[in-house]
């Protein structure tokens, strides 16, 4: 008796702990879906709480009103392999024109026909005029070339004899600083006291976790700290000296697990039809050579083999070595087998774009995130005082002069390039601005944004150029979809235009509350009449489930349509269904005259089957619908999966809970709570 009472005590704490640990979520919940109340309620009283986060609802065109344009895409004259890239590249110039007039959450989308031709959708929500949307999103995607402005502003003898004194003093203040740090003294009060980061200082100097992305200079001088430790030797960056504390530090990870970069060298094999081949050899041949190189392939004698045998421009000086690169750098199946495999294994033959690839790891290490702080001493520099002038000065030369633009690899150190071919007017302008700037770096801006800067090496004849740098190669493909976007004035026709007022919007919002707000209400009342005390906990249950979905919804976001809508009162009426199949198996067993702890269990343990297929299949096809359609489809399917998601884990979860809280020996006495007679009853 002891056993069993100290186990049910054990128990009924573990339901009290989840019942605190859902009352914190629902709470969390309510602050998120009710932030602008709240807050507005902590200013008009002064009460001592902080103020939230605030999240709007992401509304779609046909709640917030608007405007929605369908183009038709003229691709005849592209090849067909890159006709979807040229869509894509028509896609990201259509983006940044609209945001440029400032759309509040535009959505520009790619919609393939049944014709197997291209479109473009972009859904305007509070434009003004949109005959100018129209007239800008229509327009040519605009590339040019630009060289640096000779003409900028100079500094005086007395600016530049100011500034180099300015400099001095920084320079002296930043060493007397570090050598109070370094003679012991308390970072974070120097922080306060010296530091010129106004963002840091009065918080000791705190720059929190960093990454390796996120400020770079700073890093380089983090990675050679260990915890605790600060840079002895005074560190200048682009903007004024750096005194930096290493206060931890952590491998990063990424859905849990830890991110790493790797060292890898690879053999490539291409064949006919693979990007940038020139092998002659069949598909067939291609793996079959491969394969045969496989099993001679050794770590030993790796280098040779891809000096002697592989089809990669360059590979008989780099020996195929790619260096250190991590996630999101190499094409998909190229980057999964090379982080898949261990270290100092050779793996493959792996297939992508540029045909088949043996892959040896040659090593691995993790990347790390920093959690630092800094004094920082601020320096001038031109800009400082000049303020921002023009950099660059426009040239004649634009994309309508460009014929093409591909990717290619160095041939001396394998990295990826960007290659460019201009017409016979282009080549000649090239030419003479290629002539005026060796060794000055050319600009190329694509509607008014740089997303290359070279320097010239020499003047450049015959029409073609590099564009070498630092690219992974995905950006260098990236950037040649951009180039040839811009350079191949894809024509685009307006054929629809669907304009939905503001008015008809908010009415729309209107009645999609009314009619849930009385689907909730009838519900809650069949549930409670029906199943009386299970019921009840089940509509406490789908509150909490309402509560936590629309908070989902603000903080993802999920952008809401009258279909969106649709499918999340549709997800409340199968968190509903899986209540009644619960309870009506439960009603079954007390009927049977078993106990209700018992009743309970078999409820929930006999009913799971059913929901766990029944929502199981209505996730798959809303994976589909996402997977393979767009726009109020799209949102109908996300919407209603994430609230099968979310119904399952109140109907079983939630509800299994407070029934097991709220049941004692006095309430299973009484079976009508339960919508079920007494056995006695029934027998007299």
């Amino acid at each position: 008796m002891a056993y069993t009472a100290m186990k049910a005590s054990t128990k009924q704490k573990s339901h009290v702990w989840f019942l605190v640990f859902l009352v914190i979520l629902v709470v969390a919940s309510l602050l998120i879906n009710l932030g602008p109340q709240y807050n507005a309620f902590v200013t008009k009283h002064n009460v001592p709480l902080p103020k939230v986060k605030e999240f709007p609802f992401r509304l779609g065109l046909d709640l917030s009103g608007g405007t929605s344009l369908t183009y038709d895409l003229d691709l005849s004259v592209i090849e067909p392999s890159d006709r979807l890239n040229a869509a894509e590249g028509a896609r990201d110039v259509i983006e940044r024109r609209v945001n440029m007039f400032g759309v509040s959450e535009p959505n520009v989308q790619i919609n393939k026909t049944a014709q197997g031709n291209y479109q473009i959708t972009v859904e305007l929500a509070g434009v003004k005029d949109i005959n100018e949307a129209i007239k800008q999103i229509g327009e040519t995607p605009l590339l040019q070339f630009k060289e640096l402005n000779e003409e900028r502003k100079e500094l005086t003898d007395e600016e530049k004899a100011a500034m180099d004194e300015y400099n001095k003093k920084a320079e002296a203040k930043a060493a007397d600083v570090l050598g109070k740090v370094l003679s012991g003294g308390d970072f974070a009060e120097l922080a306060k006291t010296f530091s010129e980061d106004e963002a840091t200082k009065d918080n000791g100097g705190s720059l929190g976790w960093l990454s390796s992305k996120e400020n770079p200079e700073i890093i380089a001088i983090a990675e050679k700290l260990e915890i605790g430790q600060v840079n002895t030797n005074l560190q200048k960056t682009s903007q004024g000296y750096e005194i930096v504390k290493v206060e931890d530090k952590r491998p990063q990870t990424k859905d849990g697990k830890p991110v790493v970069e790797i060292k890898a060298a690879h053999l490539l094999i291409c064949y006919e039809g693979a990007s940038n081949c020139q092998s002659g050899l069949t598909k067939e041949q291609a793996l079959e050579k491969i394969n045969k190189l496989k099993e001679q392939a050794t770590p030993e004698n790796f280098s040779d083999l891809v000096k002697q045998n592989s089809t990669e421009p360059g590979a008989r000086d780099s020996g195929g070595e790619l260096g250190w690169f991590s996630n999101d750098t190499m094409v998909k199946e190229f980057e999964e087998a090379a982080m898949a495999a261990k270290k100092g294994e050779i793996v493959g033959p792996v297939e992508t774009e540029f045909g088949y690839h043996l892959i040896y790891k040659e090593d691995e290490r993790p990347m790390m995130d920093y959690k630092l702080s800094h004094i920082f001493i601020k320096t001038k520099s031109i800009i400082d005082i000049l303020g921002n002038v023009d950099e660059w000065k426009t040239t004649e030369l634009t994309g309508k002069y460009l014929k093409r633009a591909t990717v290619q690899f160095n041939p001396q150190d394998n990295s990826p390039e960007v290659a460019l071919e201009f017409d016979s007017e282009g080549a000649k302008l090239f030419e003479d601005i290629t002539g005026r700037n060796i060794n000055k770096p050319v600009a190329i801006f694509l509607d008014g944004y740089v997303i290359s800067q070279p320097t010239v090496n020499e003047k450049i004849t015959g029409g073609q150029a590099v564009i070498s740098g630092r690219f992974s190669l995905v950006e260098a493909k990236t950037l040649a979809q951009r180039l040839n976007a811009g350079a191949l004035p894809v024509p685009i026709t307006l054929v629809n235009q669907q304009t939905i007022g503001a008015s008809l919007g908010q009415s729309s919002v209107d009645k999609s509350l009314t009619a849930g707000f009385i689907g909730l209400v009838l519900v809650a009342l069949f549930m409670i009449i029906v199943y009386r005390l299970p019921g009840l906990l089940s509509v406490i249950a789908l509150l909490v489930y309402g509560s936590l979905t629309l908070s989902i919804f603000k903080v993802w976001p999920v952008t809401l349509t009258l279909s969106g809508i649709a499918g999340f009162i549709l997800s409340i009426g199968m968190a509903v269904d899986a209540n009644v199949l619960i309870f009506e198996r439960m009603k079954e067993e007390l009927r049977a005259g078993k106990p209700l702890g018992t009743a309970i269990n078999e409820g929930f343990s006999r009913a799971w089957p059913s929901i766990r297929d029944g929502n199981l299949t209505t996730l798959i096809t809303c994976f589909i619908l996402i997977q393979f359609l767009t726009g109020s489809i799209k949102g109908f399917a996300i919407t209603l999966a994430l609230g099968v998601l979310m119904s399952m884990f109140s109907a079983v979860v939630v509800t299994r809970n407070l029934l097991k809280l709220v049941v004692t020996p006095k309430i299973a006495s009484k079976l009508w709570l339960f919508g079920v007679k007494p056995v006695s009853d029934k027998q007299a």
